[in-house]
């Protein structure tokens, strides 16, 4: 991870820490790593994800509550049905 950029570190490791069935947005993620305005960089930093399974990046949802962008295998549709499973999860688990 230390070949990536220490901006990017600083997202991965914050969208790391959403759990299962909540969602942030890119501007909170930016707040929290001190870089209020940023939140169009929190998404590219987001894109280039490499740790997919272990940085759930599909959590992050636009300031209106709009999913946003998704670049990973099926795009926005695979994140809807990502966090529509992790929701039914969550209830179950409740």
């Amino acid at each position: 991870m230390k070949n990536y950029p220490p901006f990017f570190r600083a997202v991965w490791r914050e969208c790391a820490r959403i759990p299962s069935g909540e969602v942030r947005t890119y501007g909170w993620i930016a707040r929290r790593i001190g870089k209020p305005g940023a939140a169009r960089a929190v998404g590219r930093a987001l894109a280039a994800n490499p740790f997919a399974p272990l940085i759930p990046c599909h959590r992050v949802v636009a300031s209106d509550g709009s999913l946003g962008g998704y670049s990973g295998p099926g795009g926005v549709a695979a994140k809807r049905r990502m966090l529509s499973r992790e929701a039914r999860l969550k209830i179950k688990m409740a």
